[in-house]
């Protein structure tokens, strides 16, 4: 009886690295818990041992006996009691291995920290720092660099476009576009409009050699140029299709089309959809689009109405995201006049109406302008008079 009494407890209670660890324990995460867990997970970055043992700590709180746990992770109930019990007692630091294990740290600190620090300070003869060559300002090999940033987030190899809006009203005129794609009005149309100036019909100098079994496809670097086009076109937020118009006259000013063109369009628009229907444009804050002409047009055309987009934020109209497909088409191809050019884009265009693709906002509006704020703060910090706010007509 004794012996029995013995050999239970041992079932019970085992000693695993100078600390106690319960062989069955009912896990209970709080929402903070979850979140981290499933963030480990999901995630490629981090190492597998955190994910397998995230995925215990998860399947243990949904319920699952250890022994099954551990036969769809593939590892022993051993393993699997081991970290439900270090979770128990000491919540997301248990999952951590103890200071001390694993491989100790060769790299001199002097080193490490000239590797971090002098990344975002490249010296006047550089353009930015790479691997080679911090490796070997700091001494060290080029893999010890790349594993530095890498642990640390750290890509000078990388660049964005990037532009602050600094409209006044920049908050105001946000939301009026946000609260269009968050919340779309009944018995109306919701249309991203904007022209895209200066497609190019460029011949290439040489046909390309097509792509084939161990060799890509090749075009020439040079090209003759034909003349532009300028696309204009609506994109039906709800729907995906396109109302577009192509022009070719000449524009009285370099990459901006006239007014002529943009109140032609916008009759366009008014021809092609259900005349029942409120229009709700979303454009950006050309001159073109606030021209006298023009808006004297749309107040005799009551069911038309204007969003603007904050200067300096066309990132918001999501035909800009339209665009990017059809310049990657055009760039492909080589085209002989602006008639070829008009063709390729008019078939491009049919094939995408025949089967439309939406874009989805999904983001929240409070998220971008946390972003937006914080990104200002930076941007104050590193140069104080750099983000003026300035007055604008709408």
């Amino acid at each position: 009886m004794e012996l029995q009494k013995t050999l239970y407890e041992c079932y019970r209670w085992r000693a695993n690295w100078g600390e106690l660890v319960m062989a069955r324990q009912r896990i209970e995460l709080a929402p903070e818990e979850a979140e981290e867990l499933s963030r480990r997970a999901r995630a490629t970055t981090v190492p597998v041992r955190d994910r397998q043992r995230a995925e215990i700590i998860l399947l243990s709180a949904q319920g699952l006996a250890q022994q099954r746990i551990a036969e769809q992770l593939g590892i022993s109930r051993l393993c699997v009691n081991r970290w439900v019990g270090r979770f128990a007692l000491r919540r997301l630091q248990g999952l951590s291995d103890r200071a001390g294990r694993g491989r100790k740290p060769w790299l001199p600190q002097a080193a490490v920290q000239q590797v971090l620090e002098q990344a975002v300070t490249p010296p006047p003869h550089l353009g930015r720092w790479s691997c080679r060559t911090m490796a070997r300002a700091a001494a060290i090999s080029p893999a010890s660099v790349q594993r530095l940033w890498a642990a640390s987030d750290i890509k000078p190899h990388l660049s964005r476009t990037f532009k602050l809006s600094n409209d006044k009203r920049f908050e105001e005129k946000f939301w009026d576009v946000i609260g269009l794609y968050l919340n779309p009005p009944d018995k109306a149309l919701v249309l991203c409009c904007d022209e895209k100036s200066q497609c190019q019909a460029l011949e290439r100098t040489q046909p390309g050699l097509p792509l084939g079994i161990g060799h890509i496809r090749t075009k020439t670097h040079d090209y003759v140029r034909h003349g532009t086009l300028t696309l204009f076109a609506a994109l039906n937020y709800l729907e995906g299709k396109l109302i577009t118009r192509l022009a070719s006259r000449p524009r009285p000013a370099p990459g901006q089309a006239c007014h002529q063109e943009w109140l032609a369009f916008l009759k366009t628009i008014d021809e092609e959809t259900p005349a029942e229907l409120d229009i709700h444009i979303i454009a950006d804050n050309y001159a073109t689009h606030k021209h006298p002409a023009v808006t004297r047009w749309l107040d005799r055309h009551a069911r038309f109405h204007m969003h603007y987009t904050p200067t300096s934020s066309s990132w918001m109209n999501l035909v800009e995201r339209f665009f990017r497909d059809l310049t990657e088409f055009i760039t492909e191809k080589s085209f002989a006049s602006t008639r070829e050019l008009a063709d390729a884009i008019i078939a491009f265009l049919a094939a995408r109406n025949e089967n439309p693709r939406r874009y989805v906002w999904k983001a929240k509006g409070e998220d971008i302008l946390r972003k937006i704020n914080a990104a200002r703060q930076a941007l104050a910090a590193v140069q104080p008079d750099s983000n003026a706010i300035s007055e604008t007509a709408h």
